[in-house]
C-alpha cells in the first residue's frame, strides 16, 4: 500500500520502505549532513535547499580574499559590499568598480546635508605659478584612503593646468572612468563608492605672470607628500638669486599659516569691510565726546592697529622676537637675496574652515 504525502508544491508517492530508503547527496562542506533518522517532509527540504547553497559556496570561494582587500583599499567601500561586487562580476575588479560607483549614486544623495569637514588641502607649484585644492570628506580615516588621495591629486593637476580657477576646474573632463564625465560629476560617484560625503570645496592660484622670481609653498601637517591641512603659496617677485629667495619665501608662506593676513598690502584689503570697520571705529570714538577732528585722527591710529592683524606687510613678525614688520623681514633679506623682494601675491587654505555643521536630524 502506498501513502501519500501533500507538500505545498509537490504530490510525491512512496512506499512506506521507500520513506526511509531517502540519503544524503554531495554538498559543499559548509552544508549540513542529511540525518538518515529524518522524516522524508525533512529530508526532502534539505535535498531543495542543498544544490542552491552549494552553488552559492563555489561562486563565493572564487572571489579570493586578496581581491576582497584590494577593492576595499582602492574604495573603502564594506567588505561585504566589496565582496559581492567582486561575486557578481566574477573577480572583474573594474567592472566591481563600476558596480560599487552606480549603487553608490543613491547613497551620496542621502549623504548630502552631512558635515564634511576632513579631508585634504594639496599644493602642487613650480617657480612661475602654484595651486592649492581642498577636497573634503566626514573623517580622517577617508583622508588617508588611497582612491580620495587620488581623486584630491587628480583635481590638483587639473587646477594646475587651469591656473586655480574652480569654475574651470569643475567644468574640466575628469581624466579617468566614463568618458565625457566631468571633475564635478566624479564627486557623487566617488561619495557612493567611499560611503561618506565628498565635497570638492575649493581651488585658487597665484602666479609671477612673467616676472622674475619664484613661487614658494608651506603645508602645515604633511599627511603624505603634498597632502596637508594648511597649505600656503607666496608668489615674491625678485631678480636675485632664485635659491635664496625661495628660502625667503618658504618663511613668508610659514608666517602666513600663522599670522593669517587679510591682504598684501593695506590697497588690497576688501573695500567694503575697511569702510564698515572706519564706521564702527568712528562711533566708538565718539562716545568720547571729542571733536571731530580729534575723533578723523583717533580713527586713523586705530585704523593703524587694524592693519597690523590683516595686512601682510604691516604685521609682526611671527618667527623671531625680533618684534619687525614683514616688510622689514623682506627688506634685511635683500642683501643676501641680491636684489629688492616684493609680495606680489599669496593664498592660503585651512582644511575646514567656515565648513557650516550639518542639521542634527541630518548628521
Amino acid at each position: 500500500m502506498k501513502r501519500l504525502f501533500l507538500l505545498p508544491t509537490i504530490l510525491l508517492a512512496f512506499t512506506p520502505s521507500q520513506c526511509f530508503q531517502l540519503r544524503p547527496l554531495p554538498l559543499s562542506p559548509s552544508t549540513q549532513p542529511l540525518t538518515t533518522h529524518a522524516g522524508p517532509l525533512q529530508q526532502l527540504r534539505q535535498l531543495r535547499r542543498a544544490p542552491r547553497s552549494a552553488a552559492t559556496s563555489l561562486q563565493m570561494a572564487a572571489v579570493s580574499a586578496t581581491l576582497v582587500k584590494e577593492l576595499r583599499e582602492k574604495t573603502g567601500a564594506g567588505m561585504m559590499d566589496c565582496k559581492k561586487a567582486l561575486t557578481d562580476t566574477e573577480g572583474d575588479m573594474e567592472a566591481a568598480l563600476d558596480i560599487l560607483k552606480k549603487k553608490g549614486l543613491a547613497a551620496a544623495a542621502k549623504r548630502a546635508g552631512r558635515k564634511a569637514s576632513e579631508g585634504l588641502v594639496v599644493v602642487k607649484a613650480d617657480d612661475a605659478k602654484g595651486v592649492l585644492v581642498e577636497v573634503n570628506c566626514e573623517t580622517d580615516f577617508v583622508a588617508r584612503n588611497e582612491q580620495f588621495q587620488k581623486f584630491a591629486l587628480t583635481c590638483a593637476d587639473i587646477a594646475f593646468d587651469k591656473g586655480g580657477d574652480f569654475a574651470a576646474l569643475k567644468a574640466a573632463e575628469y581624466p579617468e572612468g566614463t568618458e565625457g564625465k566631468t571633475v564635478e560629476q566624479e564627486v557623487p560617484a566617488l561619495t557612493g563608492v567611499i560611503g561618506e560625503k565628498l565635497d570638492l570645496r575649493r581651488s585658487a592660484g597665484v602666479s609671477l605672470d612673467g616676472a622674475d622670481g619664484v613661487v614658494a609653498t608651506y603645508l602645515h601637517n604633511p599627511l603624505s607628500g603634498n597632502m596637508g591641512q594648511i597649505g600656503v603659496l607666496v608668489a615674491l617677485e625678485s631678480g636675485g638669486d632664485k635659491a635664496k629667495l625661495r628660502e625667503v619665501g618658504q618663511t613668508v608662506a610659514m608666517h602666513i599659516s600663522v599670522a593669517r593676513p587679510e591682504s598684501v598690502d593695506v590697497g588690497g584689503l576688501d573695500v567694503s569691510k575697511l569702510e564698515k570697520e572706519r564706521a564702527v571705529l568712528k562711533e566708538q570714538a565718539r562716545e568720547s565726546g571729542k571733536p571731530e577732528e580729534i575723533i578723523d585722527k583717533m580713527v586713523e591710529g586705530r585704523l593703524r592697529k587694524f592693519y597690523e592683524q590683516v595686512v601682510l606687510t604691516e604685521q609682526e613678525w611671527m618667527l623671531d622676537d625680533t618684534k619687525r614688520k614683514v616688510s622689514k623681514v623682506l627688506k634685511d633679506a635683500e642683501g643676501e637675496v641680491g636684489g629688492p623682494i616684493k609680495v606680489k601675491d599669496f593664498k592660503i587654505f585651512k582644511l575646514g574652515e567656515g565648513v557650516e555643521e550639518a542639521p542634527p536630524d541630518e548628521a
